[in-house]
């Protein structure tokens, strides 16, 4: 199924190449820059009945811009970007159906297990969403951390997506080598994670058309959800229309 997402960069709804975000004051190489408010974006998702898409914030100065979102659309997404210990209840409490949460969990290279348990304590695993976005190294592939830009030791596969369902609700999974580049998705990746996981995953990364959208509901028979963004033409990009993608989801949930 298809599930929307606003992606906020310095309060604004932006499509970005996934894998050129840095800490380092460099700009990001940038798709979209939307002229409307998230606000907007979320009433139109509302509007059409899509539930379980996320709101990303990338970097500071989003939380105005996220909030705006999460109140025009409460309970309709996933609040993900900085969220830890001390503000996850916050972001529910402003609207998020869950709190996505990385680099929060997977500190100097590693899962710290016990930051996981404490924050499944504070809010239930049932309001949790691990976003395990990877890069391929050495034909694996490895989460990464930090706006994408640093390899864990953590290798998705099986074993590491059953053990880590223990803790959450769904994943929410990047493909960042190809993310918002419109060339296409791993379809590798989405078959292997339509074996591996146990619980709602969605999948993000190189949506094109809307015959990946096709491609992913049957290669993993309905089992994982695909996000577009680049390629919406909401967000400017000419491959897929929105009307279409919102059409699909209707026509598979009878």
């Amino acid at each position: 199924m298809f599930r929307p997402c606003i992606d906020l960069h310095e309060g604004q709804v932006k499509q970005i190449v996934g894998g050129t975000l840095s800490d380092g004051g460099k700009a990001p190489l940038t798709n979209f820059v939307a002229d409307r408010p998230p606000e907007w974006f979320a009433g139109l998702y509302q509007k059409d009945g899509l539930r379980g898409g996320h709101v990303i914030k990338l970097g500071t100065g989003n939380d105005d811009a996220a909030k705006a979102a999460l109140a025009a659309y409460s309970g309709g997404f996933q609040l993900g970007g900085g969220v830890n210990l001390d503000n996850a209840k916050t972001w529910l409490d402003a609207g998020a159906s869950h709190v996505i949460v990385t680099s929060w969990v997977f500190q100097d290279g590693r899962i710290h297990a016990e930051r996981l348990r404490n924050l499944v304590a504070a809010i239930g695993k049932d309001k949790l969403v691990l976003d395990l976005s990877c890069r391929i190294r050495d034909g694996q592939y490895f989460v990464v951390t930090d706006r994408w830009q640093n390899f864990t030791d953590t290798v998705l596969s099986k074993e590491a997506l059953g053990e880590l369902s223990r803790f959450c609700d769904e994943f929410l999974i990047h493909a960042v080598d190809v993310e918002g580049l419109c060339q296409g998705i791993d379809l590798g990746l989405v078959e292997k994670l339509a074996e591996w996981s146990p619980i709602p995953t969605t999948y993000a990364g190189g949506a094109k058309s809307l015959d990946d959208l096709r491609a992913v509901h049957e290669k993993s028979n309905g089992r994982i959800h695909l996000t577009i963004g680049s390629a919406l033409d909401i967000f400017g990009g000419n491959g897929v229309r929105y009307e279409d993608a919102v059409a699909f989801n209707h026509r598979h949930s009878r």
